[in-house]
């Protein structure tokens, strides 16, 4: 696929193959008809031989092309493969998108440090588990880690220890940087209750804003609600984009522990 791909990323070869899907033509037709010199012609059906989307017949000392249809349904099934993986997963550009309307929004009210403190978000789940289960997903590190950081991240730290005083950290990192969260816990009553509060940090250690986490797990038909409301702080000019995508980003972060919980409860019924 790829060979055919290079193949026909270029002009002058494309437009060879849409004269050879009418018809076979000779190369000094094609040349004629595409205004190359023969020699560039005979060198672009070559490149199309290899990749198997043109065949030569020699015909005494004129050389006849035909186009191969073959080659090319198979490309149309990568390509409407390809087509349907990009419209199953629309939903991720539609994110990004909404991310990029949300930071052009606050960055017209972001004029001074303090901009957005006092924002409130609030989040509501049912999830498909009992509320032990929920509340293992919280504070057991290895099963934080499964869903609360993006999937392409390498985690290198993801806890919190349901006690107060006790350490709430979410550190991971990619190719283009690290990115750190710590705070403390405030309260915990298990299975029911947690509080703690977050803060996103620069590279030096500096606060970008303050998160303050407050979950309630109650018990309901077909599983547990999950209740998180978020009171943001200590907000900095430079906390636009990660302000901007709180919305956005606990509602993925949410659907992550929704996915995790569903396959979990499937593989043991």
């Amino acid at each position: 696929m790829e060979q055919i791909a290079a193949a026909l990323g270029d002009g002058a070869r494309w437009r060879i193959v849409e004269l050879l899907a009418e018809r076979p033509r000779s190369v000094g037709e094609l040349a004629e008809l595409t205004g190359l010199r023969q020699p560039q012609t005979t060198k672009h059906l070559q490149t199309l031989a290899r990749a198997g989307l043109v065949t030569v017949f020699p015909l005494g000392q004129r050389r006849v092309y035909a186009v191969e249809a073959a080659p090319l349904k198979d490309f149309e099934g990568c390509l409407g493969a390809l087509i349907a993986t990009i419209e199953a997963n629309e939903g991720e550009r539609d994110v990004l998108a909404r991310y990029q309307a949300a930071i052009g929004a606050d960055t017209e009210a972001a004029k001074q440090d303090r901009w957005a403190d006092g924002r409130m978000f609030s989040f509501d789940r049912l999830l498909v588990a009992q509320r032990a289960d929920v509340w293992r997903h919280w504070i057991e590190p290895g099963l934080l880690a499964s869903w609360w950081a993006p999937p392409s991240m390498t985690v290198t730290d993801c806890v919190i220890e349901p006690w107060p005083g006790g350490r709430a950290v979410l550190d991971y990192r990619d190719a283009e940087g690290r990115y750190r969260s710590a705070g403390e816990v405030r309260a915990a009553t298990e299975p029911g209750h947690l509080e703690f509060d977050l803060s996103v940090l620069d590279a030096k250690g500096e606060v970008f804003f303050t998160g303050h986490y407050d979950l309630n797990f109650t018990e309901a038909p077909g599983g547990t609600r999950l209740r998180l409301d978020l009171r943001v702080t200590e907000t900095t000019v430079e906390a636009v984009p990660f302000i901007a995508g709180i919305e956005t980003g606990w509602g993925q972060v949410l659907d992550n522990l929704a996915a995790r919980l569903t396959q979990e409860k499937d593989r043991t019924t």
